[in-house]
């Protein structure tokens, strides 16, 4: 046992023990009789730095960068060390031609026709019909009509035609009307609404001038259809002489040359006037010389475009014209074929559409009581290729 000396120096080593170090902690856990709290793992944290360390020193773990693409495997085949690689484009072509076939007795449309019974030829060779198909559609037609005051005879014809044409149209149809005399006039712009074409018609009451510029005029007419798409059709009624126009004939054929799409169907006014003058006398000379080159110029103006002209003598004719017309325009085969002439120089191509049979020879119609029946084939005599800068 310890002298009373040796318990004071123990109990001194005791308490300088807890005053340096602390309590012991198995003594501690020992005394409360709870476990210790345990340490955190310190070896893979989560986020980067130490382990449950919310401070702004911890960093967040790096995201693993993908893999680089892998390089671009080599062409087999090589161009030349001095040439570099190009792309090629080829601008194939495609001519569109609406044809029209017409009994020369009854000016009934032909049905039923196939496409091996047509046979294209541009500029004399043959060509590879690559679509056909048989159209009946709504109609976007300008009613071009002369405004002049030069005879009255020629605005009343020109007033039944317009009248006439009207009454052939349909609710689905777009039409514009416009009239000429010294200057252009656009009555209605496009519509379908067959009330703003009546108040145009009815509006032509007093004309102004006696100027008549009809190659003025339809160029205009045309220059606005270009920027229409699809096909488009002209009702030219006039007289077919002009008197006042800057432009020349051969500009205005020119220009319907280069008009795509653009079918124009003449119907010519005075008819009736100029046989009664003939017949007292008065029309013979200059003037009767001016009425056929006149005439000449409306049917040169349909055929170039495969459409029609017709020269009425008495106001009964205008119904059965404009039922032709109406006839024509809504029955139409739709033929395509890629040019064997691939050049882009900007010429003329001549076109010529046949009828023929399953040999080859040419299409021969018979009634009902095997009499042969003649008919005409409608469609426009040409088209101009376009150029390289188009």
């Amino acid at each position: 046992m310890l002298g009373f000396e040796g318990r004071v120096r123990s109990a001194l080593f005791c308490v300088l023990t807890v005053l340096l170090f602390g309590p012991v902690p198995a003594m501690r856990a020992q005394q409360t009789g709870t476990p210790p709290p345990a340490q955190p793992d310190q070896t893979t944290p989560d986020q980067g730095g130490p382990g449950g360390d919310n401070g702004s020193i911890a960093l967040p773990k790096k995201k693993e960068q993908p893999a680089p693409p892998p390089a671009p495997v080599e062409p087999a085949v090589k161009n030349p060390p001095e040439l570099s690689n190009y792309s090629l484009r080829v601008d194939v072509p495609v001519v569109n031609v609406d044809v029209g076939v017409i009994l020369e007795k009854t000016h009934q449309f032909v049905p039923n026709l196939q496409e091996t019974n047509f046979r294209v030829l541009e500029d004399g060779k043959p060509q590879q019909i690559t679509h056909f198909q048989r159209i009946q559609a709504p109609i976007t037609a300008v009613l071009l009509a002369e405004f002049a005051a030069t005879n009255y005879a020629f605005i009343y014809d020109m007033r039944n035609a317009a009248y006439a044409f009207a009454q052939q149209l349909r609710p689905d149809d777009y039409v514009a009307v416009m009239t000429y005399d010294m200057h252009t006039e656009i009555l209605t712009d496009f519509t379908q609404d067959k009330r703003l074409v009546a108040e145009a018609l009815n509006s032509l009451v007093i004309p102004t001038w006696r100027e008549t510029n009809l190659f003025d005029a339809l160029y205009e007419t045309l220059d606005r259809l270009t920027r229409i798409e699809g096909r488009k059709y002209v009702i030219l009624i006039s007289s077919g002489r002009d008197t006042f126009s800057k432009l020349t004939l051969d500009k205005t054929l020119a220009k319907i040359k280069a008009t795509p799409n653009v079918t124009i169907y003449a119907v010519g006014t005075g008819g009736f006037a100029r046989v009664v003058s003939e017949g007292r006398g008065f029309g013979g000379g200059s003037r009767e010389i001016d009425y056929l080159q006149a005439d000449n110029q409306l049917s040169s103006f349909a055929r170039m475009t495969g459409g029609q002209a017709f020269f009425p003598r008495f106001e009964g004719e205008m119904p059965d014209i404009f039922h032709q017309i109406n006839d024509s325009i809504r029955n139409q085969y739709a033929i395509s074929y890629r040019p064997t002439n691939t050049k882009q120089d900007g010429t003329y191509r001549k076109i010529q559409v046949e009828l023929v049979d399953d040999e080859g020879n040419p299409l021969r119609m018979q009634d009902e009581k095997h009499k042969p029946l003649k008919y005409d084939v409608i469609a426009r005599d040409g088209y101009r290729a376009k150029l390289p800068v188009e």
